[in-house]
């Protein structure tokens, strides 16, 4: 592979962006590399981690590329980051982010894709897409707005700015901060945790929660109640009850002690 990495601990998949010369900047090709590393990670893997090579995630799209497309041709080109991006956000197992350094842009938008991001405290997030006269076109405008909400994308949009990693956990977009060097190890371990929990569990919480979301209240619950019943019925499910009430399972911890 040209511009990413891929490696097994386990059943989770460690996928690395590897294109640090141009911090780790996305091309149409890197988009197809991560297309086919996605079907290798669903077939091979029950959880997921990425993270960038060199000092940043990702800053986004390459602009080089990018200025020379026409307008049709870009527009295909989003619609083929919406496409891959959903493979990984709307996927059969999940995704974690360790995020450094930059997470601009399109690496936002490829972050905002995934299920759990870990950022470490050299992370800082932009949407610079409104000081280059275009905008975003990978995703934001759904995922990344639903995460930190319209009106603070608004803000990195309007004035460029960019924000740190604990602004970003205020805001709702990552979800654990970590020390310098320490996001990767810390995604994984969650990965390696996920990985564990029953597969139906899974894919119920990576589908029917953002739809679920998405809908009227009532509607909402309605659909909970019976994906409540179904999953609760699966020999897998049982199984775990059963070990829970037979106290050969660990009982939910206390964070403070």
């Amino acid at each position: 592979m040209k511009y990413l990495t891929l490696e097994f601990d386990g059943n989770v998949a460690i996928v690395g962006l590897n294109r640090p010369e141009k911090r780790n900047a996305i091309s149409d090709a890197f988009i197809e590399e991560l297309d086919t590393v996605i079907t290798e990670v669903n077939a091979k893997a029950k959880a997921a981690v990425i993270f960038g090579h060199g000092p940043h995630f990702c800053a986004g799209l390459d602009l080089a590329e990018h200025v020379k497309k026409t307008p049709f041709e870009g527009v295909h080109g989003s619609r083929r980051w919406h496409e891959v991006f959903a493979r990984i956000q709307r996927g059969k197992l999940p995704w974690f982010g360790a995020l450094h350094g930059a997470v601009v842009g399109g690496g936002l938008e490829l972050a905002s894709s995934l299920h759990v991001r870990v950022a470490d405290a050299t992370a800082f997030f932009a949407l610079p897409e409104g000081q280059r006269g275009i905008f975003v076109g990978g995703g934001a405008s759904v995922r990344t707005a639903r995460l930190m909400g319209v009106s603070r994308m608004t803000d990195l949009m309007l004035t460029g700015r960019s924000i740190d990693a604990d602004t970003a956990e205020r805001w709702n977009t990552v979800n654990y901060v970590v020390p310098a060097g320490e996001a990767l190890a810390k995604a994984v371990a969650l990965a390696k945790h996920a990985a564990t929990n029953a597969e139906i569990s899974t894919y119920a919480i990576l589908h029917a929660l953002p739809r679920i979301n998405d809908m009227a209240t009532e509607d909402g619950l309605f659909v909970e109640s019976f994906i409540a019943s179904f999953t609760a019925t699966s020999p897998e499910a049982e199984e775990r009850l059963n070990a829970f009430l037979s106290k050969r399972a660990g009982k939910v911890t206390n964070p403070n002690g």
